[in-house]
């Protein structure tokens, strides 16, 4: 099947980032995709996490939501809807990845489990404080498909193994990471990161980032990309927004899987 990762530069506009979404869905359907993976806050990206509160939506009813319904249904896709911030029980939010398909339904939805709060090493002056906004998920999510297992994460989770031990003993076929990667960690850490993630499940891994300068003068790296189960980058953009496409043979995987067993010589200490 195909596949397809989504690069943008969201703003504070949700109108103007859901256009520039509605374009780049429009592409991968063309390109013909049947999956298609959007950036971590492709609704939104402000100057300071604080903004996202102010354009939460209510659980099931808001125009990101909405718009990954009608897009899944105009096309006929599987959508990863990146992440919403999403209205939980007190003033924090959810960052909530959408699973929707192609009759616009929710599959299934995963909250980012790792809140990203650091200095960023060797620039000061760049810091985030995610937790103070948001809530931590509390499970990880593995959605079973008609195109296959697809297990959903966030940016910050790739620096977590255990979570991806566990997400590849559920079992999983293609993981997801929508992202929001900072320039410097970026630059040495998120291909080295991707391409483990892939090799050490034996899984696809499509990774759709945001890229480019955003309001408040935040940048992120880009770089989607979409890597083998043996670690081979099918597909890159570096820079600038648009998409990435790649043939995902899941018959090849399993013969893989079954030449190289690594997956069922898994000990549990």
């Amino acid at each position: 099947m195909k596949v397809a990762a989504l690069q943008m530069t969201s703003r504070r506009d949700v109108a103007a980032n859901l256009d520039q979404a509605a374009s780049l869905l429009a592409e991968a359907a063309d390109a013909g995709a049947q999956l298609a993976v959007l950036p971590e806050n492709f609704s939104y990206l402000g100057a300071v996490d604080a903004d996202r509160v102010a354009v939460a939506e209510a659980p099931g009813n808001g125009p990101a939501q909405s718009f990954l319904a009608e897009q899944a249904r105009r096309h006929r896709l599987w959508i990863v809807g990146g992440t919403i911030p999403i209205r939980s029980a007190d003033r924090r939010v959810h960052s909530r990845s959408l699973l929707v398909g192609p009759d616009g339904a929710v599959a299934a939805e995963y909250d980012k489990l790792h809140l990203f709060d650091v200095v960023i090493p060797g620039a000061a002056s760049e810091s985030y404080r995610e937790s103070d906004t948001t809530l931590p998920g509390a499970v990880p999510v593995v959605a079973t498909t008609p195109l296959a297992r697809i297990a959903l994460t966030v940016c910050y989770d790739l620096r977590f193994p255990a979570l991806f031990h566990r997400l590849s003993v559920i079992g999983m076929d293609i993981l997801v990471v929508p992202a929001a990667f900072t320039v410097p960690t970026g630059r040495v850490h998120w291909m080295p990161l991707l391409t483990t993630r892939a090799f050490e499940s034996l899984s696809f891994v499509i990774a759709a980032g945001q890229v480019g300068e955003h309001d408040g003068g935040r940048l992120t790296f880009g770089h989607s990309s979409i890597i083998s189960p043996w670690g081979d980058v099918l597909a890159q953009r570096a820079e600038g927004i648009g998409i990435v496409t790649a043939e995902l043979d899941l018959g090849q995987l399993q013969s893989l899987r079954q030449k190289f067993p690594v997956l069922m010589h898994r000990r549990e200490f």
